[in-house]
């Protein structure tokens, strides 16, 4: 499983639900930073990429994934899209 950097992966940034209420911060390191309405960092944890598909381990140790088709980020029932 390969970890992103900032200079070679186009998937890391800020990935959002159309009424901004969920964001994902992908990070460069390999890690994540889930915000939840007024609530920063309600989940965090690590993630890895391979291909399209994108598996999170929250630091708790809950599991999911997701698939990024289009330009658009389909995980967990959510439809995210990179923030300009």
């Amino acid at each position: 499983m390969s970890k992103p950097n900032e200079q070679s992966h186009p998937y890391v940034g800020m990935w959002v639900i159309k009424d901004g209420y969920i964001r994902h911060e992908l990070l460069p390191n390999g890690r994540y930073d889930e915000a939840r309405g007024n609530r920063k960092s309600a989940y965090q944890g690590r993630y890895t990429i391979i291909g399209d598909h994108i598996e999170y381990v929250d630091d708790t140790g809950f599991k999911a994934d997701g698939d990024f088709r289009n330009s658009v980020l389909y995980h967990a029932g959510m439809v995210l899209y990179r923030e300009k």
